[in-house]
């Protein structure tokens, strides 16, 4: 386990720590606030103002807050239905080796997204002019990379395994040629990244954000229908309002099995901390050791 000083895999303990010293650097008060969700980032809106803070559990991910924030910004300023960083606070936050980003919290109402909602905001994204250099190449093993490197509490063949198929996977995609030029994508495009907004659905999670293939944020909801069971008709508005059926394209395959590593992998850091998540890593481990590419997964929680 890594040095807590240094940041380091969540405890319940250590997690309310950090929330109470993000706060503490930012002004706010954490008393009373909710975990609204703890995996790659644990997730909180705060009792004491409309304020959401999001800690990175990664540390070894830590180098990314810097662009999420440049995309934020970025968005913003072209008026994209987006999540809003919380105006007066110096971005990030940081404290005692976790890195954090405090939000504006999206208030309450209207209607569950949709897969047309999705392809709507997608494709105004990726339309968008091409941002400035901050804006780093689409590397989707990166993370994968990373996660596997820092991973704890797991087997050694396991990680071997997850070694290997990433290696496999990246010779792969190494050899794929994209019918789309590069664009802002914003590379963990599924429906949970969409929050119900009074004035419509505003997308959020801009930790996978980077310059690439178009082709890629079309992938997670194609890849949810078939590992979590999402209604395929999601999918369809999606391919129809965006104007393009991933799944049609040759290159399919191999974003399938990014994505699928990247579902894999999202957990490692902190499986040591969360016991009920690693039955549901394990299982997803074996399905794809064996070669089950129906199986149906749980979500992470």
């Amino acid at each position: 386990m890594s040095d807590p000083a240094r940041g380091g895999p969540f405890s319940g303990e250590r997690l309310a720590e950090v929330l109470t010293g993000v706060c503490a650097a930012a002004g706010l008060d954490p008393e009373g606030a909710t975990l609204i969700k703890c995996t790659a980032n644990a997730v909180f809106r705060l009792a004491s103002a409309p304020v959401v803070v999001r800690i990175g559990a990664s540390t070894a991910l830590n180098h990314r807050v810097e662009k999420v924030v440049h995309v934020a910004t970025w968005l913003a300023e072209h008026d994209v239905p987006a999540v809003r960083l919380l105006p007066g606070v110096p971005q990030p936050v940081t404290y005692d080796g976790y890195v954090a980003t405090v939000w504006e919290a999206v208030p309450d109402g209207g209607r569950r997204p949709r897969g047309r909602d999705l392809g709507k905001l997608l494709r105004r994204i990726h339309d968008l002019p091409e941002p400035a250099s901050w804006l780093p190449p689409w590397l989707p093993l990166a993370d994968v990379a990373a996660r596997i490197g820092e991973a704890a509490d797991l087997a050694d063949a396991d990680l071997a395994f997850l070694q290997d198929r990433h290696d496999e996977v990246a010779d792969q995609l190494a050899r794929l040629e994209f019918p789309s030029p590069p664009s802002l994508v914003h590379g963990d495009a599924h429906l949970g990244n969409l929050i119900p907004g009074p004035a419509g659905p505003v997308v959020c999670d801009f930790d996978s954000s980077s310059l690439g293939p178009a082709e890629w944020d079309l992938t997670p909801l194609a890849v949810g229908v078939i590992r979590f069971g999402e209604p395929a008709g999601r999918y369809r508005e999606l391919a129809r309002t965006y104007g393009m059926d991933v799944t049609r394209w040759r290159g399919f395959p191999v974003l399938r099995a990014v994505r699928e590593l990247k579902l894999i992998t999202s957990v490692l850091p902190i499986i040591g901390t969360r016991p009920a998540i690693r039955a549901e890593l394990l299982r997803r481990i074996a399905d794809v050791r064996s070669g089950n590419t129906s199986a149906r997964w749980a979500r992470y929680t």
